[in-house]
């Protein structure tokens, strides 16, 4: 009987680890590939940064259709199922129309057994230039005490290369791939991805039908602690337009004769927030979801310094002197900015004008449960009813110009379940779950359109500068974000 008892139990042993080669992970010999090859990869960005692919800079168009060329040749090289998609033209101001950069898809596996996940990054950057501020050549990068500075190094360059990197690190190990992953990279992100939306609904039943998740790389940390991103603020741009007489006028001579555009202007933007930050426009502080004792929980937890979130922007008081109250109101509430005035005087010197047209440019950041739909007619009423008070015989035009929704995705979901794993494998912490407070519009069609789940898993540092001067990716976010994904897509494999 014993001689029967022994190879059942081996043979038990044997069928637990052979079904599933790849539940093996190999992470070590990923993580020392990775190592091995930082020089290479440090290398491969700096090529990149070096093509200034200014989406904003019509006479820089070149760079990025060569950008998204060099994209494509990196992804093919691997082995990719490559296309560069035409996603048409841009019309500029003057009626010209140019050429937008082709959105590169790629593909790697096509395994009906594994999960299949969609990459989504960006290799357009803004502007830059070395008399802006830039202590070393902003599109030559530079390796200053284990930093890269350079534009679009964080932006979103290195993730970009970090996911490609993940995929051959793979395959030069002839390790199987533990999911089957798709690539979307675009060349018009930081001008509002032009033709971008239309590409997704036409390619929702191809491109994206086996897609089970999408995972967005475009953003930062908190702090030193790696983060996992489940929210994004929207924003609703509007245009305030006061129309008076029909030129500009002398104040000398027609001061305290007219009624001018300025006053009513300056007088209306007065009645939208309060100095202490509350929004004074009806309706819009109700339709926030309410702050619940789970958030607030996980609020009080995030590691945050407000002292050196002060100095690091340069004053000596915020709206808010909490840390909850702080991050609840950059991440989950919306607030009223007004950033500028067109038409207005605003040159050196002094000029004695009364401006006969002034635009005023404000906007509101989005979160849930608020609609932009509703936001604008809620502004709108507003504005034109304060102006009415004021008796004026000049014209009010409100427009809105920007309506982009928030995103906010469920932290108990797997994929979120996935990437804390992941953290802890790779960098031994728990990870801070984070909002951001910009927007990133793109999080919201991907949901919309293909009603696939999505996470944002940044590996840029909280100090890395993006849209300023001296941008930078520090070496370590750069390597130890690669080896991040490479355990994430393990990760991923396991969720069932």
């Amino acid at each position: 009987m014993t001689i029967w008892q022994l190879p059942s139990m081996l043979l038990v042993v044997i069928s637990s680890v052979s079904p599933h080669p790849h539940h093996l992970f190999e992470y070590d010999e990923l993580s020392q590939y990775v190592d091995s090859h930082q020089e290479e990869y440090v290398q491969t960005l700096r090529d990149w940064v070096a093509v200034e692919s200014d989406s904003s800079d019509v006479l820089r168009r070149p760079d990025c259709h060569r950008m998204m060329d060099m994209t494509a040749e990196k992804l093919q090289a691997i082995g990719g199922k490559v296309e560069l998609v035409d996603i048409g033209v841009q019309e500029l101001p003057d009626g010209k129309t140019v050429a937008l950069p082709k959105v590169v898809t790629a593909q790697f596996g096509s395994d009906p057994s594994k999960q299949t996940v969609c990459v989504y990054g960006h290799v357009d950057v803004q502007p830059a230039k070395l008399e802006d501020g830039w202590a070393t050549e902003p599109y030559n990068l530079t390796d200053i005490n284990g930093h890269l500075y350079g534009r679009g190094a964080s932006d979103n360059k290195a993730p970009v290369l970090a996911w490609i990197h993940t995929v051959e690190a793979y395959q030069a190990l002839s390790i199987d791939l533990p999911v089957n992953v798709k690539f979307i990279i675009e060349g018009m992100e930081e001008t509002g991805s032009n033709g971008l939306d239309a590409m997704i609904v036409a390619q929702k039943g191809t491109f994206f039908s086996d897609v089970d998740y999408i995972i967005i790389s475009d953003c930062g940390w908190l702090s030193r602690r790696p983060a996992l991103t489940y929210g994004t603020r929207g924003n609703c741009y509007f245009f305030a337009e006061v129309e008076g007489p029909k030129q500009d006028l002398h104040s000398g001579v027609y001061g305290g004769t007219v009624i001018e555009p300025m006053t009513d202007l300056i007088g209306i933007l007065d009645t939208l927030i309060s100095p202490s930050g509350k929004i004074l426009i009806p309706g819009i502080r109700e339709a926030v979801a309410p702050l619940s004792d789970e958030e607030w929980k996980m609020y009080q937890d995030i590691e945050f310094d407000i002292e050196s979130f002060k100095s690091k922007i340069g004053v000596s008081q915020l709206m808010y002197s909490n840390k909850v109250d702080l991050l609840a109101h950059r991440w989950r509430y919306p607030t009223v900015t007004i950033h500028g005035i067109e038409g207005a005087f605003s040159g050196p010197g002094s000029k004695t004008v009364i401006p006969a047209k002034v635009i005023a440019k404000f906007s509101i950041r989005q979160v849930p449960n608020m609609d932009p739909a509703v936001v604008k007619k809620q502004v709108t009423d507003y504005l034109y009813s304060v102006f009415a008070k004021r008796k004026s015989p000049n014209k009010l035009k409100v427009t809105m110009i920007i309506g982009a929704k928030p995103w906010l995705a469920d932290t108990k979901h797997p994929l979120y379940e996935a990437g804390k794993a992941a953290v802890k494998r790779v960098f031994d912490v728990e990870p801070d779950l984070i909002r951001e407070g910009g927007t990133i519009p793109i999080a919201k069609t991907f949901e919309d359109v293909t009603g696939k789940s999505i996470i944002m898993m940044p590996i840029g540092g909280f100090d890395d500068g993006l849209h300023s001067q001296n941008e930078k990716m520090s070496r370590y976010n750069y390597i130890e974000g690669t080896k991040l994904f490479a355990a994430y897509m393990y990760e991923l494999s396991l969720v069932k």
